[in-house]
């Protein structure tokens, strides 16, 4: 008998023990429940002052990891293993993951701030009635470029790209979307085709801008260019921002042909553990000075029309950064092309990628 209660013990101890560590790595790793908010966010995405200042507010404690793709941000989630609360991935992401059901609608009624967001920004196609995500910066693919290492080049246009006297001075981000994207624009196209053709027109034509690529990279772009080592580059509209406060050389357009016009938004992820702290958190990003705050750290343009207000005039009327209306509507969202055809446009970006090397 004194065996079977020594046994019995044991058992009831080691329940206790794995217990114990298993609530420990559920901790670690962002399982906290009623008492963190789990983010999971671009990187240099957020001002830290704010996430100090929400937790003293709100009582929660902030966990925060970082992503650099919308691909591997959404794998992740698909995997599970971390609870996470917000996540801030792109319109066509959102599109993916409302497909794949790893979206929880939100409750309006617990973002009273969503009042402060520009109507232009709100109920956009990838989202009808915004009732999986909130805007949260949004932004245009353009040319960052350096007039003092040119002869007088403009980039109204997509061709000029294409000038001879570029040869090896072109950076390119590493992105199949933006890139072939760009060549789809240069001819007229919507960089949503899915006509074979038009496709290989693009791709035919950016075999032709190989000699003028320096190389095709992700965020050492910002250096090179600051650093004067590439007179031109196809970048995000922010990251032109950020080469522009270090340089003041440098200039950033958006070809005339049309480009990307992107938003990041936030959501919550289906297996999120903390769903009021996560409306809690979407709410005080959507705060006025909160979100002034956090443009100005990010460096990239905002849809909250009441913190725009408490910003700096001359970075919320420089229309390269906040495009008028009329200019917004010649550009184009990325849709959600689905698994088949986005494999086409990673294999073409691929063979341009090797013609480059």
């Amino acid at each position: 008998m004194k065996d079977i209660v020594r046994a019995a013990l044991t058992i009831i101890l080691v329940c206790l023990v794995l217990f114990f560590v298993n609530d420990l790595l559920n901790k670690n790793s962002g399982k906290a429940g009623s008492d963190t908010v789990t983010i999971y966010n671009w990187g240099e995405y957020i001002d830290p002052d704010l996430i100090a200042q929400f937790e003293d507010e709100s009582g929660y404690r902030v966990v925060y990891e970082t992503f650099d793709s919308n691909e591997a941000m959404m794998t992740k989630i698909e995997q599970g293993g971390t609870s996470y609360d917000i996540a801030v991935p792109s319109e066509y992401a959102i599109e993916k993951m409302k497909e794949h059901d790893l979206l929880l609608p939100i409750d309006h009624s617990k973002i009273p701030n969503l009042k402060n967001i520009d109507p232009y920004f709100l109920d956009l196609s990838f989202d009808p009635k915004n009732e999986f995500s909130i805007p949260y910066f949004w932004g245009t693919v353009g040319i960052v470029f350096n007039p003092s290492l040119l002869d007088g080049q403009t980039f109204d246009s997509w061709d000029a790209l294409w000038d001879p006297s570029l040869k090896g001075q072109v950076l390119l981000v590493d992105s199949a979307r933006e890139v072939i994207g760009m060549g789809l624009n240069s001819l007229g196209y919507s960089l949503n085709s899915t006509n074979e053709k038009e496709l290989q027109e693009a791709s035919e034509k950016l075999n032709k801008l190989t000699p003028n690529v320096k190389a095709i990279i992700g965020d050492e772009v910002t250096q090179l260019m600051v650093n004067e080592e590439a007179a031109v580059a196809l970048t995000w509209s922010g990251q032109a921002a950020d080469m522009m406060w270090e340089n003041e050389e440098l200039d950033y357009s958006v070809p005339e042909e049309g480009s990307n016009l992107w938003f990041d938004n936030m959501v919550i992820p289906k297996t999120a553990a903390n769903i009021e702290g996560a409306h809690a958190f979407i709410n005080f990003m959507l705060d006025a000075e909160v979100a002034a705050q956090n443009a100005d750290y990010v460096g990239y343009s905002i849809p909250n029309a009441a913190a725009v207000e408490l910003m700096d005039e001359e970075v919320t009327a420089d229309e390269r950064f906040y495009p008028t209306e009329e200019t917004r509507d010649n550009l184009e969202v990325y849709n959600n092309l689905g698994l088949e055809m986005l494999g086409v446009y990673n294999e073409l970006f691929l063979k341009f990628k090797m013609g480059t090397n």
